[in-house]
């Protein structure tokens, strides 16, 4: 059976996170303090004790996701029994994740990039009000249908694929209230407003996509060991060139969750680890991919009960 590595994106973090990885394992507390030293402040007391909305700023809880789950995967290796995956995947934020993970990105670079990108999407929220929404119950046909209907108001998209009748929605603001109440009387079983800065995976974020096409210009993209599911075509990104530039276009378009861990299941896999915070990406990978193995590495438990 093949194993996917599996990194969560924003909205995982919490107060507290990290904290007995790092107290247990000196590799996890390296890789903490590493990360504070390029972003110039103290990224491990941010999640150890926040507070919380400190921790929930963009351009805050983007690093610290990334580096509580390269910190998981480094305290796997300090044991000595290092998680070997075939291929890897990260949802939004986590793909730059698993690029660490599979060597195409320098663990610097990625805690610098992601800095950038938290910063970049905040300022392209504060240009324009907009929001974001999970839609729950509601076939993609039919989300496809009621987003159209709010576009009578404004921008809105759907900005991620997750599951099985579970996807979110992204746009102005009226826009995006519209297209929630158009998915209700369609047969949406819940809209559900998001606490987000704005409008993610939309067009609204055009700034940030060429911030970020700005910043990745400058940054060493090597080949990876092993292949990366890209959210924007949920196909393989191997090459340097097209990995850049699919990390690039990513926050301004779809997350294609669903169809990346349907592409991992038909390729053979069959066991996926997701390293961070957080049960996101494992509860969806058992509701897509049928039979699915998970396992979590979140916490100091999850790296002692590790074989």
């Amino acid at each position: 059976m093949k194993t996917a590595a599996l990194f969560p994106g924003q909205g995982a973090q919490a107060v507290g996170m990290g904290k007995d990885l790092c107290e247990r394992s000196a590799a996890a507390r390296r890789t903490f303090e590493e990360a504070g030293g390029i972003l110039g402040f103290d990224l491990a007391k941010a999640c150890f004790e926040g507070p919380e909305d400190f921790l929930n700023r963009t351009d805050v809880c983007q690093p610290a996701i990334l580096v509580h789950s390269i910190a998981a995967v480094r305290a796997l290796e300090e044991k000595g029994a290092p998680l070997v995956a075939e291929a890897a995947a990260g949802l939004s934020l986590g793909e730059y994740t698993a690029h660490v993970f599979a060597g195409s990105l320098s663990f610097a670079d990625a805690v610098r990039l992601v800095r950038r990108r938290g910063e970049a999407m905040q300022a392209a929220c504060e240009r324009q009000p907009s929001t974001m929404a999970t839609v729950l119950g509601l076939d993609l046909d039919a989300l496809r249908a009621a987003v159209a209907a709010g576009r009578g108001k404004g921008v809105v998209v759907i900005a991620n694929i997750l599951g099985p009748g579970q996807a979110a929605i992204s746009g102005a603001v009226a826009a995006v209230e519209a297209a929630g109440e158009a998915a209700k009387a369609a047969g949406a079983k819940r809209v559900i407003p998001l606490k987000v800065a704005g409008a993610f995976h939309s067009p609204l974020m055009a700034p940030a996509v060429e911030a970020l096409r700005q910043a990745l210009a400058g940054t060493e993209i090597r080949a990876p060991r092993i292949p990366v599911i890209s959210n924007v075509t949920a196909a393989e990104a191997v090459e340097p060139g097209q990995i850049r530039e699919l990390l690039g276009r990513q926050v301004g378009e779809s997350v294609l969750w669903e169809e990346s861990m349907r592409r991992l299941g038909a390729a053979g896999v069959g066991r996926f680890v997701e390293l961070g915070p957080g049960k996101v990406l494992t509860g969806l990978a058992r509701k897509i991919v049928d039979g699915a193995v998970t396992v979590n590495v979140e916490g100091w438990a999850n790296v002692d009960a590790w074989a």
